[in-house]
């Protein structure tokens, strides 16, 4: 037996990965080590990540810059509490996201993960409306398709059906839901389109703390790409009946959709912003909930006069200069031309698939690149042929997608769109 036999049998026995079953058929494949854009497998093979470890190593693996900063970090302090103790990592970290978030955006919660970034911001607004004798609102509107994490109150905002929840369905919140946008992005909102949200908010304005959308982007729960329109209006009606607006970029944010932010395709600022996932381009687990004064101010300044949430390892120094390091080189890069070659390298890829029988829609928005299949993809068979093809790809239900790395250059990408429709077509 070779080491990575054992250590697939151990894995086997004993761990529990992310959506399976103990005991699965579904295949696991151990990774040795990460460079660039490829991941080195056990028994040698090197395959080309177009997941960039579901959205997050943007820079790709084992990086100069980021290594260094970290071991620096490390030599200094590896952690120390927040609770009544500061650090210069935090500090730089929450002045760099406040001057390239919305101008709005001036006060920063540190977390651990993305879903709990969203039972924060879930619980800003809550305690915001407590704090101005509003104790009625603490439910919440969002639409439909949308996927917001698996903690409890992440999962009440998640769609019912595609968010994978609903058999918890008798013990979350019951929140408010709306079909989901239908305009697409590039293309204008309609009365039609946003009359049930419109409706919705106006008929329970008075219960809702706030409304928590994906801006432009709904990832897991559809890869659906919608109107910026649609968003506008969104803002407008919440502006005009008074409702808080929360938009989870822990997806979109850090140049994924083309802009710097996805909100900023529609021109829009949040009351409060969720960013995680690429926020330390993959190298250790970080979130920030983000918000206005006037929301931190009033819940201050109410009772119990602070804000109702502390996680052990919040700010991390080790996470914070990753996540600062991941920006600063993020920023100094040309990303925007970037992002619109790996656009346009996915566009022209994954053309090939719109005549396929079995595709039912092919659609790409910065560094997106889905294909929409009509029937659901056989997860153990596609990952294989996945796998021989040289590349790593983890489609989910209908949809085959690629959030590739930015640092991929073309013929990496080449090759990926190529397996891609190769798979599909056998």
């Amino acid at each position: 037996m070779t080491y990575s036999d054992e250590l697939l049998n151990i894995d086997k026995r004993h761990i529990w990965h992310p959506y399976s079953a103990m005991g699965s058929d579904l295949p696991v494949y151990p990774v040795v080590s990460a460079d660039g854009v490829r991941l080195k497998l056990a028994d040698g093979r090197e395959l080309i990540d177009g997941m960039s470890s579901w959205w997050c190593a943007i820079h790709g693996y084992n990086h100069p810059e980021m290594n260094q900063a970290l071991n620096e970090q490390l030599n200094r302090m590896s952690h120390v509490m927040f609770g009544g103790l500061t650090h210069p990592p935090a500090v730089e970290l929450a002045r760099q996201l406040v001057d390239i978030t919305p101008e709005p955006l001036q006060t920063v919660f540190f977390s651990d993960s993305g879903s709990v970034a969203v039972e924060v911001a879930m619980k800003m607004a809550i305690q915001y409306w407590h704090a101005k004798g509003q104790a009625k609102r603490q439910r919440f509107l969002t639409v439909r398709c949308g996927y917001h994490g698996d903690t409890l109150g992440a999962m009440s905002v998640c769609d019912p059906v595609t968010g994978m929840h609903s058999l918890f369905s008798d013990v979350l919140t019951k929140q408010f839901f709306v079909e989901a946008p239908t305009c697409h992005f590039g293309g204008p909102c309609q009365t039609d389109d946003i009359e049930s949200f419109k409706q919705a908010l106006l008929e329970n304005k008075n219960e809702i703390a706030a409304v928590v959308m994906e801006p432009i982007v709904q990832a897991t729960g559809g890869m659906n790409f919608y109107s910026a329109e649609y968003l506008q209006r969104v803002r407008q009606l919440c502006d005009e009946h008074n409702v808080l607006l929360i938009l989870d970029e822990i997806a979109t944010g850090f140049a994924r959709t083309g802009k710097l932010f996805a909100c900023e395709h529609a021109d829009v600022a949040p009351d409060i912003m969720c960013i995680g996932k690429a926020l330390t381009g993959g190298y250790l687990t970080l979130a920030v909930t983000l918000t206005t004064k006037i929301i931190s101010d009033a819940i201050s300044q109410g009772q119990p006069g602070v804000f109702m949430h502390g996680p052990t390892f919040m700010a991390n120094p080790l996470a914070c200069t990753a996540a600062l390091t991941s920006i600063r080189l993020l920023l100094a890069s040309p990303w925007q031309d970037n992002i619109k070659r790996i656009e346009q390298g996915l566009l022209k890829g994954l053309s090939n698939c719109c005549d396929d029988k079995n595709v039912q829609d092919v659609r790409v928005l910065g560094a997106i690149g889905v294909v929409q299949m009509k029937q659901n993809v056989d997860m153990k068979t596609i990952s294989e042929k996945f796998i021989e093809s040289g590349v790593w790809l983890r489609p989910f239900g209908k949809l085959v997608y690629l959030m590739p790395p930015y640092i991929i250059n073309n013929d990496d990408l080449t090759c990926l769109t190529q397996a891609v429709t190769n798979v599909i077509r056998c």
